[in-house]
């Protein structure tokens, strides 16, 4: 009896998720626990394997299409009973057998002239920039075409093709044969907006950006948000890093970033104004007693939030390796729903990409984000005397619900201090 393939349970209020890809074709052999298709969640990319040894007997739902928890998207018969290849006349004395159903499921694949096996990332790119997925050689295992595959591609359609046969240039050049001759030589690869027209593409949106547009939404519709701002002289902090950072990288095996002087500070200005350690629950406040502090970390599908579990009780040295080793795993994709689930507290440092001052969308059912941005130095008044020295601006929003404005200008003035004095996070643990 065939084995169904059903959506696993996805973990904490994720019910659907899209099939971005099947990594097996009707027909070919499968073990259990090899993976046999992958899942888009709001979160993460999922693989789902085959629970038992057999054949990829039936594809139920095709790639992009929307699945729910528990669904069954395709069967896996045993290696015996799997339709086995058969000559034309036995084909024809068992028209009723199944085996001939899974042959034309696949047929559609092999008909669009497409790779049977191309990651979604490729996918996209290629429909992103018009790419005939058919003229793409695939580099990965079993000819997968894979993202850098397409880049290439397209790189080389870029380079000049003085020497290129007339028989491989594209069919918009021979479509521009009527013209004169010499205008057809000035012509530029890609044929200029001299008409005036305007053009567009549509690009769908995988099921993360819609996620995130649709939350981003709702914490603005939803929560009485404002952002507060300050300022951190970075003076003290970038000394200790000179100081300590080879020690520190030989002792450990990891840089000594910004990102655990931020964490240890958010810490401590959180046991001060508990309330921005809270979230809404109906009429009441839920007072978080632990720090699990979410890091944003931008992903190439979109933002992605992991968690450091009880960030108090973290040394600076775990907190650095652990940020390195999600920023590793949201660029290969590799970060699991649990690295994800939670948090109390998030912040998110638009510094990396040059933001000089932004304003951070609170991240649901949360009540603060900090939000770092870059280090610039400016000219400050210190004892009278102007000074040059390295500021970076801060900034927090938060759910006026409940938290009082006094409270998060004082919040923010706590983190100010504690990462202006380093020394402080030490001695208050």
């Amino acid at each position: 009896m065939p084995t169904e393939i059903k959506v696993p349970d996805l973990g904490e209020s994720i019910v659907e998720a899209t099939l971005a890809e099947w990594l097996k074709a009707v027909g070919d052999p499968v073990k259990a626990g090899e993976p046999v298709l992958t899942l888009e969640t709001d979160k993460v990319d999922l693989e789902v394997g085959a629970t038992k040894d057999g054949v990829l007997a039936e594809i139920r739902v095709e790639q992009g299409a929307d699945v729910k928890v528990g669904e069954v998207v395709g069967l896996i018969s045993e290696s015996a009973a799997a339709p086995a290849p058969s000559t034309p006349s036995d084909d024809k004395s068992r028209p009723q057998e199944k085996a001939p159903e899974p042959s034309n499921a696949a047929q559609p694949v092999a008909d669009s002239g497409e790779p049977e096996r191309i990651s979604p990332v490729a996918r996209r790119l290629a429909e992103d920039k018009g790419v005939d997925l058919a003229q793409v050689r695939g580099s990965g295992a079993h000819g997968r075409v894979t993202k850098e595959d397409v880049e290439r591609h397209l790189a080389a359609a870029e380079q000049p093709r003085a020497g290129t046969p007339a028989a491989e240039k594209p069919v918009a050049e021979k479509s521009a044969a009527p013209k004169p001759p010499a205008r057809q030589a000035a012509a530029p690869p890609l044929p200029a907006l001299t008409d005036g027209a305007r053009r567009e593409e549509r690009v769908r949106m995988s099921r993360r950006r819609r996620t995130i547009a649709e939350r981003l939404v709702e914490a603005q519709r939803t929560a009485a948000m404002l952002t507060t701002f300050n300022e951190i002289d970075m003076s003290a902090i970038m000394a200790l890093r000179a100081r300590r950072k080879d020690a520190f990288k030989e002792r450990h095996g990891v840089s000594l970033g910004l990102t655990s002087f931020f964490v240890k500070a958010t810490v401590g200005a959180l046991k001060a104004f508990p309330r921005l350690n809270a979230e809404i629950d109906g009429d009441e406040m839920v007072l978080k007693q632990f720090y699990d502090i979410g890091i944003a970390v931008g992903a190439e599908e979109g933002l992605v939030v992991p968690v450091l579990r009880d960030a108090d009780r973290m040394t600076f040295a775990a907190i650095e390796q652990k940020v390195r080793e999600y920023v590793e795993q949201s660029q290969s994709g590799t970060l699991s729903l649990e690295d994800l689930r939670g948090g109390t507290f998030t912040i998110t440092n638009g510094g990396v990409f040059g933001s000089l001052l932004s304003t951070p969308i609170l991240n649901l059912p949360q009540v603060g984000i900090l939000g770092l941005h870059k280090i610039e130095e400016r000219p400050i008044a210190l004892n009278g005397q102007v000074e040059i020295r390295p500021m970076m601006y801060v900034a927090l929003s938060y759910d006026h619900r409940i938290v009082d404005g006094r409270e998060a200008v004082q919040f923010l003035v706590r983190v100010k201090e504690l990462a202006e004095d380093p020394e402080t996070l030490l001695i208050e643990g």
